[in-house]
């Protein structure tokens, strides 16, 4: 099992190797601290609700736990190793209620990671799936579910959380 604290290995490393590598210089790189990993868009929409199951994602011998919170689309990330290649290989994903003995969701899709870079001749292995009700498991993320995501990301966002209101004149009140 994976802890937390190990996700942030890869971001150090990526940062050292651009320092080492001169890709700190005056134009920074793009995709500095990107990581290999794995991530499953869930949709909630088709579960009855999946707020407090919790839910077990594994690939590649890695796996990590957590419980979903009540939202339309769940995000779930797998760090994986920074030596993982691009190989094809299982991805495995349990849903389970609180309280329920048998997993709601237990599916698995074979899928070849890609290569994102970092703009510096480095980068990671990821790949992004999405679970949905109707389909399970699928091994890419369908445009109408990332547009989704997007949607609840933005409404959840806010400028500043501290200011309530603000006056026609844009003077905060609150």
């Amino acid at each position: 099992m994976r802890t937390i604290r190990r996700a942030y290995g890869p971001v150090v490393a990526a940062v050292s190797l651009a320092a080492l590598s001169g890709c700190a210089g005056s134009l920074p790189c793009a995709g500095v601290g990107v990581v290999s990993q794995v991530g499953v868009y869930v949709v909630q929409d088709g579960y009855g609700g999946l707020a407090g199951a919790s839910y077990e994602l594994c690939s590649r011998g890695e796996c990590v736990k957590g419980v979903f919170e009540e939202e339309g689309v769940s995000q779930v990330h797998l760090p994986l190793p920074d030596d993982v290649g691009p190989g094809s290989g299982p991805v495995r994903l349990r849903v389970t209620r609180a309280g329920a003995g048998t997993p709601l969701v237990d599916d698995s899709v074979d899928v070849k990671l890609l290569h994102q870079s970092d703009g510096c001749g480095g980068g990671g292995y990821s790949r992004g799936l999405a679970l949905t009700a109707k389909d399970g498991l699928l091994p890419s993320v369908p445009k109408e579910i990332g547009k989704a995501w997007y949607r609840q990301l933005k409404a959840e966002a806010t400028a500043d959380p501290t200011l309530t209101s603000r006056t026609a004149s844009g003077t905060p009140t609150g």
